[in-house]
């Protein structure tokens, strides 16, 4: 179920797009400064992901990763170009509407935890459900996670990966249609980031949520169904992983 019901008058009017995809990125570009202080970080980017598609991001810092996760986001804006998800394009949205949608249909994960410290870890959690209108429950993400039985405790009182967990369970109790993850391992030692990537892969295959995940880890691209290469602002390489592998295979 999308947000609103959609305008099809006005999507009628729209330049004709394919409807069959979840998300459709069409010639995003973004910049930032001024004159000669100007740069170009997004450079015309196209990109199409199913529902249900765990895509990865892959580039160095500067690439334009994580721009353009935040433009899928709605948390900036791009200078020129569309998105559109399940046929709605995202400019057509007032500030309210981009506000609801962020709210009921996106999941945030970051590399830094954000959470609120004098809440416990189920409250935190909760925090997530209050925001959905379809909230799934609580004490079943609590189990997911392996939470439960930590789930009094606050954030001061938990290992990073158990934030992290914290984290992913605020993120997913909303039931979002799309999963950002943005270096969602970037803090974390190897064994307790191959748990958060199997974490974040089981999520994709118990809920259907179409993960995007930014990363500069290579060996990540292993266990997404789509991966994506961006390089100065470009998109050199976008591709079927027609031999993923599980997180609980990855190395690096």
């Amino acid at each position: 179920m999308w947000l609103v019901t959609p305008n099809y008058s006005k999507i009628q009017q729209t330049t004709f797009h394919r409807q069959d995809m979840f998300l459709e990125i069409k010639q995003i570009k973004k910049s930032y400064g001024q004159g000669e202080s100007r740069t170009e970080v997004l450079k015309g980017i196209d990109l199409s992901i199913e529902k249900g598609e765990f895509c990865v991001l892959l580039g160095p810092s500067g690439s334009g990763k994580s721009t353009l996760l935040n433009i899928i986001g709605g948390i900036d804006k791009a200078d020129s170009g569309d998105i559109y998800i399940e046929g709605e394009r995202m400019a057509d949205m007032n500030e309210r509407r981009l506000t609801a949608y962020r709210r009921n249909h996106l999941g945030y994960i970051f590399q830094m935890y954000n959470l609120i410290p004098n809440l416990t870890v189920r409250e935190n959690i909760e925090v997530g459900a209050y925001l959905s209108k379809a909230p799934l429950d609580v004490d079943e993400i609590l189990h997911t996670l392996g939470l439960y039985e930590h789930q009094r405790k606050r954030p001061n009182q938990l290992s990073g990966g158990q934030q992290q967990r914290c984290a992913i369970g605020r993120a997913i109790v909303k039931n979002p249609h799309i999963l950002l993850c943005d270096e969602p391992t970037g803090a974390l030692d190897y064994n307790t980031s191959k748990e958060i990537l199997k974490l974040i892969e089981t999520v994709n295959q118990k809920y259907g949520n179409t993960v995007i995940m930014v990363t500069h880890n290579d060996a990540i691209k292993n266990m997404a169904d789509r991966v994506v290469k961006l390089r100065d602002g470009n998109i050199r390489k976008n591709y079927i992983n027609d031999n993923k592998i599980s997180a609980e295979e990855l190395d690096w």
